[in-house]
């Protein structure tokens, strides 16, 4: 799937199941990437990325074949978007998005003018997306996180900022932003899941993708099941982790 392909996919609703990487191994993240997930999200804010790890991860994204890349930024700044999207980024995650204004900010970090204040310097990316500005334009998707108490206060008004492809929802900062202890909490469930709840008919309404983190391939599937367009399911640190546990307490004869 090319560039274009998966963001007229994306923007018309269809469904996509996404593969977060934070570790600094191409070589793991070009295994990941064959393994059929419509994309893989590199992650530049939390992740053990620097630009170099990231440039290697789309490298390895795109020698998959299969899958789109996307990266989560830094932070909501033209220069951070602009140079992952020249390293041949396909779209990208936009975090603490609080306002209507903050995703016009991030539209406009990715188009090139008139429609945005994109510099043009598209050093990998002129070899799959692009490299005409208004190709470039099209095939780009921007995406902003809700995560915030703003962000959920003026969800209607984000999700209405012309150019903005979709949302994707945080769910350990929003448990946060709704008054959990914890990214964990359990004490608000009720009020973290009418949040989510929230986002995705909003979304829904403004016609938008709508996305999520999830922790497995089964909340994934029950959040696009409750209206989510698109989901990522849980990291590469976390499932090495997982894996390992699960492999010594067998060798150990521990249930």
């Amino acid at each position: 799937m090319n560039a274009l392909e998966f963001a007229r996919r994306v923007r018309s609703r269809q469904q996509a199941i996404g593969y977060w990487v934070v570790l600094d191994d191409p070589i793991a993240t070009e295994r990941l990437a064959r393994l059929g997930y419509d994309y893989v999200a590199v992650d530049a804010q939390h992740g053990l990325l620097g630009y170099t790890g990231i440039r290697n991860a789309m490298l390895a994204i795109d020698a998959g074949a299969t899958s789109a890349a996307v990266v989560r930024v830094e932070q909501n700044d033209p220069f951070a978007i602009g140079r992952v999207l020249d390293a041949g980024a396909t779209g990208v995650i936009v975090p603490l998005v609080d306002t209507a204004e903050d995703a016009a900010a991030a539209v406009r970090a990715t188009r090139y003018p008139p429609e945005g204040r994109r510099s043009y310097g598209p050093m990998r990316s002129q070899l799959r997306v692009g490299p005409n500005p208004a190709e470039a334009n099209e095939s780009v998707l921007v995406l902003a996180m809700i995560e915030t108490p703003e962000g959920l206060a003026n969800v209607a008004e984000i999700c209405a900022t012309p150019g903005l492809d979709g949302v994707y929802v945080g769910p350990s900062d929003l448990r946060l932003a709704v008054g959990g202890a914890t990214s964990t909490d359990p004490a608000v469930d009720d009020v973290f899941e009418a949040a989510v709840q929230k986002i995705a008919e909003t979304a829904a309404e403004a016609g938008i993708a709508a996305g999520i983190h999830t922790p497995s391939g089964e909340v994934a599937q029950r959040r696009l099941a409750q209206g989510y367009t698109y989901a990522t399911v849980a990291c590469d640190l976390v499932h090495l982790e997982q894996a390992a546990k699960a492999h010594l307490s067998a060798a150990r004869g521990e249930r």
